[in-house]
């Protein structure tokens, strides 16, 4: 039932994207286009939006393309239709519970990362290996520790903590301080699973 929930959402928000301006959209973002299909990077994947349809779709490295998921789809429309016209990035990173305009009563626990922080204990190699094949550029925070491109104008800051005798290992996502400009803040945790999905699977 779960899973038939996120896909009748997803398929209604395609629908809702055919209602938004496409230009406003390539205008902003210099999105790639044609008469067809909007094109957009999302997590080191290179996607496309039928501009009829409304359908999103990811293109692996053999040149096929495959429909994209609940988290992507969410992701990048509301960046794409909600973020506000003057959005500007500051510069700063911070916790999602302090970046401009959030609601403290929503913000997670401290333990939401806890399963994924687990999988990555005691692999920093492989951790290391997979923020770079995301793009990651490497930070000086934690044991791994990476600035990961989101979309070509939009990154996240990684960090990781390896668990010891006395604590459990910690993983830290942070945000500029501004990103309510480009999405809503429940879409941050859609990005911020996507982006734990796509490291794991490398």
């Amino acid at each position: 039932m779960r899973g038939s929930n996120y896909e009748t959402t997803k398929r209604e928000s395609q629908k809702l994207f055919l209602k938004y301006d496409q230009q406003r959209m390539i205008d902003k973002f210099h999105l790639e286009h044609d008469d067809d299909f909007l094109y957009i990077e999302f997590v080191a994947r290179r996607y496309r939006i039928d501009r009829h349809t409304g359908k999103v779709e990811w293109k692996e490295d053999s040149g096929l393309w495959h429909e994209a998921g609940f988290e992507e789809v969410l992701s990048i429309f509301d960046v794409l239709c909600y973020s506000k016209d003057d959005c500007r990035l500051s510069g700063n990173y911070c916790g999602i519970s302090n970046v401009k305009g959030a609601n403290l009563a929503a913000a997670p626990g401290n333990d939401m990362f806890a399963p994924a922080a687990r999988s990555f204990d005691h692999r920093t190699d492989r951790l290391t290996a997979a923020c770079e094949a995301l793009g990651g550029t490497k930070e000086k925070i934690g044991d791994v520790s990476y600035k990961i491109p989101v979309f070509p104008f939009l990154s996240i800051q990684l960090q990781f903590w390896e668990g010891d005798d006395e604590f459990p290992p910690q993983l830290k996502f942070m945000w500029d301080e501004n990103i309510l400009q480009f999405m809503h803040f429940e879409t941050t945790f859609y990005v911020t699973g996507h982006v734990i999905d796509r490291l794991l699977s490398l």
